[in-house]
């Protein structure tokens, strides 16, 4: 009979488990030995359990699939805590293995002892502690299952000495966890729905990640209705390509007409999207479909709310209303897209390839034309988000991922490595900010260890950029923002990694293409302005005066790269 760690892996590899991302330490011994006695496990030693649990959380993102992360008692499972929130406000299918102390010692203060089956609830939709081997493998087959079915976090508890014990009974080799279904909208709803459509004369549509795998329906109910698509960050990447309706992005990071669309239209659709930000949403005229009912109106004033899959919701209002042939409401959208677009290209493409330091624009844009067209982009948390959202272009085959529901800063870094572990022949590219790279500077180890080919794009400008920009528009001279940079690519040759420095706009082009054809991993530290802050496409009054007050330096207001060719090309068919 197998020891219970040895049970453990057996079932995660039965349920197509290949990797464990993590850290040894005591408590977890028997895990990693039963991983070292398996032919086709790998354990992927990271250099922080937080890093970890991001890896696991980009292999989950973009596969799809249950991905683990290990964890050993005390500091080792609670520095999990931070990847684990993120993976879960994501919706990643992850198990985090949490060892704990030895079983006796439990309610003693013994050494390194916390409440793992305590400390991981909000962070997860089950979080049990395994008290013995009778327990096994259903225990962990429950967590596996709430962890793919309720699309989150799943947290198994095991205290070494239970691990180390035989198992009690057999393993059972079984299907893969089973993922939720499609979620199907009631029909006296969708009968609403479609009487709110044909009622409305201006229809906006605001998109999600809920859309992903609904791009061809939502589109032709755009055709339909004559309605602009703006999105949410991120459902860009699923929404935004080859678009003929795309007027852009709300939010902070937002750019083109979305927040006017949204404002000006008398019948707004949010579909699949849970958009924090409820100031950039209209708060009232909206309908919102999405197949979690608890995010119904927590955002917005609803006129309807819909329990269903986008697709299929979609699917069945389109047969039940009349197409509408004014397409006023549109064109005009198309419109101010596209010239809020070109003003701001011109700003930043205005001898950029001169200017230095480097303007952060100008590098987002080249980037995306360097990139491959396959490649998966990892964002880190800050500026760098800013320059994804409006200068990575979408295509259907790239990806790019962020924690853009948790917001934490020292993420693209590792979600690069779980994102080039589960895919290696692709291109991975970290575009990280110096503050986010030197939070876990030693995942750089990994990577090199590993010998993982991923490539970071530093965007080095001595400075919290979003901290700083937050300050400024509530009125604060920014304070505690700006810090030194060290000498990154210096760090990373001695950790064996590729590197080079940037700090001309002539050399940004020619250094992402060695760093891309290099064999290994590569970093590329690349010296950008920390003045090139970028607001809002809408921004309230109170903002404007705080920024007066406080701002003595110029502030950019980006640009959307190649875009622009999307949304002039989108105006070819409106009548002049």
């Amino acid at each position: 009979m197998p020891t219970v760690a040895e049970q453990l892996i057996d079932t995660l590899y039965a349920a197509g488990v290949r990797h464990i991302y993590g850290l040894v330490g005591d408590s977890l011994n028997p895990i990693t030995d039963a991983i070292r006695d398996h032919e086709d496990m790998e354990w992927v030693h990271c250099h922080n359990e937080e890093a970890a649990a991001f890896a696991a959380a980009a292999e989950a993102q973009l596969t799809g699939r249950l991905a683990v992360c290990a964890g050993s008692c005390g500091p080792g499972n609670t520095h999990l805590i931070q990847g684990l929130f993120d993976a879960h406000r994501t919706g990643a299918p992850v198990l985090a293995l949490a060892s704990h102390i030895p079983s006796a010692q439990i309610g003693t203060s013994y050494f390194q002892e916390t409440h793992p089956e305590r400390l991981f609830v909000e962070c997860s939709h089950w979080c049990e502690m395994i008290n013995g081997p009778e327990q096994m493998p259903r225990g962990l087959r429950i967590a596996m299952q709430a962890a793919v079915g309720q699309r989150g976090v799943a947290v198994l508890v095991l205290p070494g000495d239970v691990s180390s014990q035989d198992a009690a009974h057999p393993t059972a080799i079984s299907d893969d966890p089973v993922p939720p279904s499609t979620v199907l909208p009631d029909p006296a709803r969708v009968d609403r729905l479609a009487d709110l459509i044909d009622e409305a004369e201006k229809i906006a549509i605001f998109a999600g990640a809920g859309v992903a795998g609904s791009r061809d329906t939502v589109v032709s109910f755009a055709e339909l209705v004559k309605a602009p698509i703006g999105h949410s960050l991120a459902g860009k990447e699923w929404i935004q390509y080859d678009n003929p309706f795309d007027v852009g992005m709300s939010g902070l990071l937002g750019y083109g007409a979305c927040h006017e669309a949204l404002h000006e239209a008398d019948l707004v659709l949010l579909l699949g999207t849970d958009f924090p930000y409820d100031d950039f949403l209209p708060q009232k005229n909206t309908v919102q479909i999405d197949i979690a009912p608890e995010r119904l109106g927590r955002r917005s004033v609803l006129e309807l709310g819909i329990v269903g899959d986008v697709g299929e919701t979609l699917r069945a209002v389109m047969g039940k209303i009349t197409p509408k042939s004014d397409e006023s409401f549109l064109d005009d959208m198309l419109r101010r897209h596209e010239k809020a677009l070109t003003r701001v290209v011109d700003a930043y493409t205005k001898k950029a390839e001169k200017l230095v330091p480097i303007h952060p624009e100008y590098v987002a844009s080249v980037l995306d034309e360097v990139a491959a067209d396959d490649a998966i982009f990892t964002v880190d948390t800050g500026m760098c988000n800013v320059w994804a959202a409006r200068y990575i272009t979408p295509n259907g085959r790239r990806r790019v991922i962020g924690s853009f529901r948790h917001g934490t800063m020292a993420n693209a870094l590792p979600h690069a490595i779980g994102a080039q572990t589960a895919y290696p022949d692709r291109q991975v590219v970290s575009m990280s900010g110096d503050g986010g790279l030197s939070m876990l500077l030693g995942e750089l180890l990994t990577a090199r260890e590993h010998d993982l080919p991923v490539k970071v794009v530093l965007f080095n400008n001595g400075s919290l950029g979003m901290v700083r920009l937050e300050m400024l528009v509530a009125g604060y001279p920014y304070f505690g923002t700006d810090h030194p940079s060290p000498d990154f690519a210096t760090i990373a040759k001695g950790a064996g990694i590729a590197s080079w420095t940037v700090e001309k706009p002539d050399e940004v082009r020619g250094a992402l293409t060695d760093a891309f054809a290099h064999d290994g991993p590569s970093l590329v530290d690349i010296r950008t302005d920390p003045n090139a802050l970028s607001l809002p496409p809408s921004i309230t009054g109170g903002q404007v005066k705080g920024f007066a007050l406080a701002a003595t330096r110029t502030v950019l207001d980006g640009g959307v790269g190649r875009m622009i060719d999307l949304a002039r090309s989108n105006l070819r068919n409106i009548p002049r």
